[in-house]
Parts: structure tokens; sequence; C-alpha cells
């Protein structure tokens, strides 16, 4: 649902009556993961999308019938066999929906429109649903925000600020909010089990907690053409984009106008001074070794999601050479994405961006870079993101 946070605060503010459906779990190939939510108002206008086409028309009436009964519902989508005509999806996937209607006097109004006003204004926050237990559960929400300013805003209360409840045994929000949090503290969307006393052990109750955090950054070393078209891929891809190049008659406003920060410094040194995360990209363009090695030996030790370098075969050997001589190690210089971008044939900076792109995405979704044509590669992959990059 806060991937709609934007158009569903203005619907609450308002005071429109809505229903929102919500992808609570995914088991095969969907088009969409938990969190993805359509939403309908009481005059019938709809926004966002649960299945990218597939079941629409039918969880649209889902939310229409929700707001005329006010009754939250889960309901199942998949692939029919029997009938192929039926609602379903094709992909042969199957989708959990979660359908809560939210109307001016709903229990969960207060908590959504608090959640919704939260992630429009990008403050970390983070929304934990009852979405499997007991029918007087289901629906259910707390609001959840971060412990420490790791997210650039104020620090919550010892104990951390909660709003809202799951309305369940007095332990069940206390346990509820500490996994909340730990999702929270990673960016992560995700389900999580617990017993309908509140342990956290599988049993009786499913919550999806829904993270909505502040983008994550790419930061592109370098202010050179293809560095102006990867700023515009990097927009694309949904990247807080920084340029920073010591030379400040290149790193101008004027050349890179989609980038939301340019910085005029050694790269070695604003890295150092600059926050970083686990989502965090590095792409070092500038392909010059007085930038280059004292850059990159800071930046391979850093628990950054990617760190790539462009330049020829030759230059990438060089590189490797320079690096080993100022103490980078063997394991440090195996995180090194060099030359950066999978092999697209590309000539141009446009295109050059593009195969920079797919292979950050890649190394964030779990994929090959193979033609799907042909293979036998799942198209949508279980389990979000991978490894130091799942937190975007």
């Amino acid at each position: 649902m806060l991937d709609i946070a934007a158009e569903l605060n203005r619907w609450a503010e308002e005071g429109r009556d809505f229903a929102v459906a919500t992808v609570v779990g995914v088991s095969g190939s969907a088009p969409r993961g938990p969190g993805a939510a359509l939403a309908v108002d009481s005059e019938g206008t709809a926004i966002g999308s649960v299945s990218g086409g597939c079941v629409e028309g039918a969880v649209y009436e889902l939310c229409q019938q929700a707001l005329a009964d006010g009754r939250t519902v889960r309901e199942r989508f998949g692939y029919s066999d029997e009938d192929a005509f039926a609602v379903g999806l094709t992909c042969g996937g199957v989708i959990d929906i979660l359908v809560t209607p939210v109307g001016a006097h709903a229990p969960v109004r207060d908590v959504f429109r608090a959640a919704l006003s939260a992630a429009a204004q990008g403050e970390p926050t983070a929304l934990a649903r009852v979405v499997r237990g007991p029918a007087e559960l289901l629906g259910q929400a707390l609001l959840v925000r971060p412990n420490e300013a790791k997210w650039g805003f104020p620090r919550a209360e010892s104990g951390g600020t909660y709003e809202g409840g799951l309305g369940g045994h007095p332990d069940l929000d206390r346990t509820a909010l500490a996994q909340a949090r730990a999702l929270l503290d990673t960016g992560t969307t995700g389900t999580v089990q617990l017993s309908e006393d509140g342990s956290h052990c599988p049993g009786g109750i499913t919550l999806l907690v829904e993270s909505s955090v502040p983008p994550p950054r790419m930061i592109v070393f370098g202010a050179i053409d293809f560095a102006a078209a990867l700023v515009r891929a990097g927009k694309f891809l949904g990247y807080h984009v920084t340029v920073c190049d010591a030379r400040p008659v290149f790193a101008t406003r004027a050349r890179f106008p989609e980038a939301d920060d340019i910085v005029v410094d050694w790269p070695h040194r604003y890295l150092r001074s600059t926050a970083t995360d686990a989502r965090t990209v590095l792409c070092v363009l500038t392909h010059d070794a007085k930038f280059d090695v004292p850059l990159l030996k800071e930046a391979l030790r850093m628990p950054v999601a990617f760190v790539g370098a462009m330049g020829s075969r030759r230059t990438h050997s060089d590189r490797e050479k320079r690096l080993r001589e100022v103490g980078v190690t063997d394991g440090e210089l195996a995180r090194l994405r060099s030359p950066i971008g999978l092999d697209l044939g590309a000539r141009t900076p446009e295109e050059t961006a593009l195969s920079i792109a797919a292979e950050i995405v890649a190394l964030r979704r779990g994929g090959t870079g193979v033609p799907l044509t042909g293979s036998e590669t799942p198209i949508h992959r279980d389990g979000g993101e991978r490894g130091a990059v799942a937190a975007a």
C-alpha cells in the first residue's frame, strides 16, 4: 500500500472513503510482490495495481464490495487449469490479496492516515498488518517508526513510537513492534509469523510489514557524458543520484540538470564524509588512476550494495595492480564490478548507461543477465533482493 502513498494520502486528506487491496503473499511466477496495492474510492476511481492486469477487474469488484459492507477479506488468485478463462494469473503463479475498507469510521483509518502521510513525505515508517489469523484481528494495523536516526530523521523515543494496535494479546503489539522495526531498519517488506499470544514462532498469525524508507543512493564519480546518461537511468530506477567530480568546470548543474546533488570534491574524500548504507550503489566512471585508486580503496572496504568501475580490460588490469600495491586484498577486489555493465554491445552514453543499470538490477534481484528466450531461468524470483542489496 505504501507504494501508492502519495495519491492515497491525498484521498485521505480530502476525506474520501476508499478500500485498498494489498498483495500479502506470492508463490510461483507473479508480476507484483508483497505490498503492491490497488485502491478504489467511493466514486469508483482506481489507482495502483496488484497483478499488472491479470486480476485487476476481480480485485476492483472486491474493493467495491468492501466499501459497501465494511468487511476486510482475504482472497487467493491463481491460474485455473479447468477453466482458462476463469479469473486467475495466466503466468501460473498464485497471489493472496487482503482487501481492507478505509471508511470515515473504519478502526484502521487513523493508523492508515498516519502511515500514508509519513510515507508521502519520505519519512521512514513501517506498517504492520494482520493478514492471516482470527477474523476479528484480520486487517488490524500497527504503525512503527525507527529507533535510530539512520535515515536522516529524528530518532524515536526509547522503545520506539508506534500508533494503532493489533487488538490481541497484550504481548502481541510488543512482539509485532520489534519484528516490524527489524524489517524497517533494513528497509524491507515481508511477512512475519507469530503465535496469537505474540511469541515469535510459526502459528496463528501472519503479519505483513511494509517498509517505506528514503530512496537508496547512487553516487556517480566522474562528470562525463556517460555520467549524464547514467544519472537519468538512476533516477528512472528510483535512486537519489549524486554526481561527484573534483573539476568544477565539469561538475555543474547545467551539465547534470536531473541529478539530486552535484558535489565538487576529490571523490575519495567525499566518499569518506558522506552517508552510505547497504543499498548504496557506487559507479566510478573517471577511469583515471589518480581518482580511481584512492576512491576504490575506500569503496571496496565499505558495506555498500554495488561498486563498479568503467574502463577497458587493459585499464582494469592496470587498476587491479595499482589497488593491490596500496593494500587492497583479493577478497576486496572480488567485489569490484569492472569493466562495469552487462555485455549489450553498448556504444553510446545512453546504451552504456542501460548496460550499467541492467547489471545493477541483475545483482539487486539475483538475475543472470542471460536472455529469457530459450533459457529455463525463472522470470520472477521469490525472496525479493539478494545479499547486501536486500534493503533497496
